[in-house]
């Protein structure tokens, strides 16, 4: 079980009055201190550690920067961020990047990085900047956040710092290019019970929230959760299907929602603002893939006959949301799941069912989400819902397929409105998950298709390439899209990267693996389809790994797709 260092060496009374994390330290210089660092173990488990840094130039600006210290054991650094790290024996040096090597007098840089050691994790007592030997700060950390008033914003994402997920940073920065996008706020998926205190040594919730409230500073930032592991998870895939059991709601309620509230309601953590992503792939499963519809499914019609899609999502609401400082967005699927006129209004009359579920109410949600983990387009310029060609709608067009909608934004702007009218308060405000759906490279259309026929005006100029909106596993041709970015458009409060690039939606062939996550056919680059994609070729890349497990392949080819190109 990881454990903060305070715990560990608090009997050697290393840091007198030190609180939270402990701290390395060394005798306070005489003489004008030209630097100060603070070295903090945010978490530890039986075979490594996370640390963070914290770096004060008290000298002359700097343009370039590299901090220096050594280990009294065998602590190996493993993976870094926010600094190129090297390692000799037991001496290390971590050097600035490319965006952050500006360094100012009297101004701070924090970085960190992921260690392994066995024996005794001790702590480095001296530090060099640029091979001036610093005084390292006795205090309790970097410069005190303050603890938040919890008082509520409307658009949580507005000025800002968005959390960088250290773990996921790592895995980007060691790709080829990836420092690229390293530095990217990325959404923490908590999946499953077991990845509240952290799983197989990584870091668990509480030492997220720790590592964000270095990043935070001073100012204000956001961190992004993923709160996904209902009964019967995923009714109508298999890829991500989930630990709980179709009636195992109470379990959920206690063993999972409860102790994350207690964490979120820390006062330690009330100066952060903290999104949380309620429950993607659920509740639009019951509105599309139940009864007597060709897409039905005998475990999607299980849920909405128990309820507990329902219950989960309203108790979920209820319980994150008695937390100031937390705002709740439902996920709202995607245009190519609900943008029909037969799915739009019925889907938002259920939101609105499981937002006043539980002891939940309408004031629990402050937004919704779409296109979380999917691939749908942001903007289609070459073409409208309201084109006509020979003689035809372009809803009438194979690809839209008298869909009321074309792409994410479009669909995003109108499906708020229609929740406002639904009765969710007029303050709302949307996110689209952009980390997938760019669609750029050598196969991006310049302008509209020929005007022959209404497909081939629509397929010459649409820019998301999959056979079909409802393709959703690790298609083939895809690029990052847009950067994350605070208020982008009206009623859009951002764009983000909720669904991490590079993380697998599920594996192209059956992999045995203790997470309850079966094998899906969509996954299947040879499997040709079912009434959810009007049996079209799946479009997914080969070779692929278990949903959330690391996709190399995929990652590279979403950085060469990217558009806006990196």
């Amino acid at each position: 079980m990881s454990r903060t260092r305070t715990a560990i060496l608090a009997s050697m009374a290393l840091v007198a009055g030190a609180t939270g994390a402990a701290v390395a330290t060394a005798p306070a210089a005489v003489a004008a201190i030209p630097c100060t660092v603070t070295y903090t173990v945010q978490n530890q488990w039986s075979t490594g550690f996370t640390a963070a840094v914290n770096v004060t130039n008290n000298s002359a600006a700097k343009s370039s920067w590299a901090v220096k210290w050594s280990y009294a054991g065998n602590q190996q650094v493993t993976s870094g961020w926010n600094a190129k790290f090297s390692q000799s024996g037991t001496a290390v040096t971590a050097a600035n990047e490319t965006y952050n090597g500006t360094l100012a007098t009297g101004g701070s840089v924090s970085f960190g990085f992921n260690g392994s050691y066995s024996g005794t994790n001790a702590l480095p007592t001296t530090f060099t900047l640029d091979g001036v030997t610093c005084n390292v700060d006795g205090g309790s950390g970097p410069t005190d956040p303050g603890p938040g008033t919890g008082t509520k914003v409307d658009n949580p994402y507005t000025g800002a710092k968005v959390y960088v997920n250290p773990e996921w940073s790592a895995k980007a920065a060691a790709e080829t290019g990836g420092s690229r996008i390293s530095n990217q706020p990325t959404g923490v998926w908590l999946d499953r019970i077991a990845a509240i205190n952290g799983v197989n040594g990584g870091m668990g919730l509480r030492a997220h929230l720790d590592a964000a409230l270095q990043q935070k500073g001073t100012g204000e930032l956001v961190v992004q959760l993923v709160i996904y592991n209902l009964p019967g998870r995923d009714c109508a895939a298999l890829a991500s299907n989930g630990e709980l059991g179709p009636t195992e709601i109470d379990k959920y309620k206690t063993q999972y929602i409860d102790p994350i509230a207690a964490i979120l309601a820390d006062t330690k953590y009330a100066g952060l603002r903290i999104v949380t992503t309620v429950e993607i792939d659920s509740l639009p499963n019951l509105v599309t893939n139940t009864g007597s519809r060709v897409t039905a499914t005998p475990a999607c019609d299980v849920m909405k006959a128990n309820g507990n899609y329902v219950k989960g999502v309203g108790y979920a609401l209820n319980k994150l949301g008695d937390v100031p400082n937390v705002y709740n967005y439902v996920d709202a699927g995607h245009h190519g799941w609900i943008g029909w006129d037969d799915n739009f209004g019925a889907s938002a009359d259920l939101f609105k069912q499981a937002a006043t579920a539980e002891g939940a109410t309408v004031n629990d949600v402050h937004g919704f989400i779409t296109n979380t983990a999917n691939y749908s387009a942001l903007k289609e310029n070459n073409f409208t819902i309201n084109d006509t060609v020979a003689g035809k709608s372009v809803r009438e067009s194979k690809w839209v397929d008298w869909n009321r909608y074309t792409d994410e934004l479009s669909f995003a702007q109108a499906f708020r409105n229609q929740l406002v009218t639904v009765g969710f308060p007029s303050t709302i405000g949307m996110l689209i998950d952009t980390s997938r759906n760019g669609w750029g490279g050598s196969a991006r259309p310049t302008g509209p298709g020929a005007t022959t026929s209404v497909d081939t005006y629509v397929d010459g100029g649409r820019y998301d390439r999959r056979f079909q909106t409802g393709n959703w596993c690790n298609q083939s041709g895809a690029g990052l899209g847009e950067r994350p970015k605070a208020a982008p458009a009206t009623g859009i409060d951002a764009y983000v990267w909720m669904k991490p690039p590079g993380e697998s939606d599920g594996s192209s062939s059956a992999i045995p693996n203790d997470e309850g996550k079966g094998f899906d056919r969509m996954c299947d680059p040879t499997y040709t389809g079912n009434p959810r994609n009007n049996f079209n070729m799946s479009g997914a890349l080969a070779n692929a790994p278990v949903s959330g497990h690391w996709f190399s392949a995929q990652f590279q080819q979403l950085m060469a797709n990217a558009y806006p190109a990196l």
